[in-house]
């Protein structure tokens, strides 16, 4: 198992200049997987006991925390995070808050998965972070209300145990619990300011609710789809082109390095299980003087050969390309290339599970506790 480097203590105060100068990060083992409390993906921060000084819905946003020394507001410091008044004791003989007394936030994943890793991130918040962190979690179906879970009836596991913390710092966890969640609770204790929060895994869908749909974007993040690698990330993640909706500007599509040899750029992808494709979408939404060229799609089963579905052809700057395939045989890996580099904004791929597709998506999200 890798270490996970681990940060306490307070952060020297703001001195000016660069705020992330002496911001102390690592890089962790999982960061690489989805994030499933990604905003892009329907999650959202439902409710929280207290957000005095700065709202709770900061924690997902996806760009990093932002500083400005001269914002203030009618409550004092206005800080880009989560912050909460600081907590008491119940008079003056007894100031200080209990050992028990804690500040929680309630999130709702965008995609149900398994958690590998989560990243609690206090970026700016020097002094005024939280001693300790902890992080519960719950699968509930449907759609449950805060007080739907934060009943009685409800079951929270431990992702991660009470756990001193650093200032100005992302803390990173490692999860090994192998179960389904949809919901997490975030504790601090006993009070204080987080900026960000990254809930990293894998997607497992409800295969009740795919096999209801038939046709579907088989590589779709929502859906269970990933990446599992790709030639280059220079100017952004592949992970970006199986992500919810169009793309809403350059950096949110995949784009590689300029290349100087006579390669191609590439990714492979899983599908979310063993599945048939019948229609494929490549977009280059705004990518428009570096687009890719070209672009070829072949599929392959397990270990098996790559088959070519979608030969060599020529892309369109900033353009949607649809193809419908006349077959294609059942596989549960893709790779895109593209001629020579550039970039696509989202790949989609629609079609439907196979009989063992769907079997195997069933069994495991059985064997996860749902």
């Amino acid at each position: 198992m890798t270490e996970i480097p681990s940060f306490t203590g307070d952060a020297s105060p703001y001195g000016g200049g660069d705020p992330y100068a002496d911001y102390r990060t690592a890089v962790f083992p999982f960061t690489h997987l989805a994030d499933l409390a990604d905003r892009r993906l329907g999650a959202g921060v439902i409710a929280a006991n207290d957000e005095f000084f700065a709202e709770r819905e900061n924690l997902l946003v996806p760009e990093p925390a932002h500083f400005d020394p001269e914002h203030f507001g009618h409550k004092g410091k206005i800080m880009d995070g989560w912050e909460t008044r600081r907590r008491r004791g119940v008079g003056a003989e007894q100031p200080h808050p209990t050992e028990d007394d804690h500040d929680w936030a309630l999130v709702r994943l965008g995609a149900p998965g398994v958690v590998r890793g989560v990243v609690v991130d206090t970026a700016h918040f020097r002094g005024n972070y939280p001693q300790a962190v902890s992080v519960e979690g719950t699968s509930v179906p449907g759609s449950p209300s805060p007080e739907d879970l934060l009943s009685g009836d409800v079951k929270w596991t431990t992702l991660v145990p009470r756990t001193a913390i650093g200032g100005h710092a992302a803390n990173g966890f490692e999860v090994t619990v192998e179960q389904r969640f949809t919901h997490l609770r975030v504790n601090q204790h006993p009070d204080g300011g987080i900026a960000r929060l990254r809930v990293y895994g894998e997607v497992v869908p409800d295969p009740a609710w795919l096999t209801t749909l038939g046709t579907f974007d088989l590589v779709a993040l929502e859906n269970g789809g990933r990446v599992e690698d790709a030639s280059d990330r220079f100017y952004s993640p592949a992970t970006n082109t199986i992500q919810p909706g169009r793309s809403r500007k350059m950096d949110d599509g995949w784009e590689t390095r300029r290349r100087r040899d006579k390669g191609n750029d590439w990714i492979s992808y899983h599908l979310v299980e063993q599945a048939e494709i019948r229609a494929v979408e490549i977009d280059t939404a705004y990518l428009k003087g570096n687009s890719a060229g070209w672009a070829a799609l072949s599929v392959r089963d397990g270990a098996g050969e790559w088959t070519e579905i979608l030969p060599r052809t020529r892309l369109q700057p900033d353009t949607n390309h649809r193809f419908v395939l006349a077959s294609a045989p059942a596989a549960d890996q893709v790779r895109v290339d593209i001629f020579p580099d550039g970039g696509i904004s989202r790949l989609r791929l629609f079609g439907s599970l196979t009989e063992r597709g769907a079997a195997a998506l069933a069994a495991r999200h059985h064997e996860l506790g749902d």
